[in-house]
């Protein structure tokens, strides 16, 4: 596993756009089926990665209290599944299953829309505002496997908090860490 950042989008870029398979599901959604009407969380997630399992009760509770707001959510994983059988879309759906995910769970099965988002680990997120440009960007709180900070989301939920209160979201923010993003090789 490597230990790996955010690479830390620039503020104000516009969420790219995709269509991917929900795994949950088995349709396709887009960015427009899944934005909400105030804000909208993109996460880059996966099933095996330690440092997203730290954080699935979190990010679930996130979104439950959130979604009956306006804020939209949707999670991408984008890994290799030749290598990485775990994060196959069978094992996303097991995983949003057991966690009580409430919203899309995508499947980037060619890499493309990572690499629209410049992300660069799991988890990585991504707020945007209402016109889908990018208030936030970072670690989700600093809880991480094995040092006993409790997982409470007080980074993004300060973000989220901010753009439900017609507020700017501070310009300071730490990035994400976690295991890298498993690219296909050739």
């Amino acid at each position: 596993m490597a230990l790996t950042p955010s690479n830390m989008l620039p503020l104000g870029t516009e969420a790219p756009s995709f269509n991917l398979l929900n795994s949950v599901s088995n349709q396709t959604n887009s960015l427009q089926e899944v934005k909400g009407a105030k804000a909208t969380v993109v996460m880059f997630i996966c099933n095996h990665c330690p440092y997203v399992k730290h954080l699935n009760e979190g990010i679930a509770d996130l979104a439950n209290t959130y979604q009956a707001k306006g804020v939209g959510f949707v999670a991408i994983s984008s890994n290799d599944v030749v290598n990485y059988p775990d994060d196959h879309p069978d094992q996303l759906k097991a995983q949003a299953e057991e966690f009580g995910f409430d919203f899309a769970y995508l499947y980037d099965e060619n890499q493309e829309v990572a690499k629209l988002y410049d992300a660069a680990c799991t988890p990585d997120f991504y707020v945007f505002d209402e016109a889908l440009k990018l208030a936030y960007r970072g670690q989700f709180d600093d809880s991480r496997p094995g040092n006993g900070k409790a997982v409470t989301g007080k980074d993004i939920r300060k973000a989220i908090d901010a753009l439900l209160a017609g507020e700017k979201v501070e310009d300071k923010q730490v990035p994400s860490i976690g295991c890298n993003i498993k690219w296909k090789k050739g």
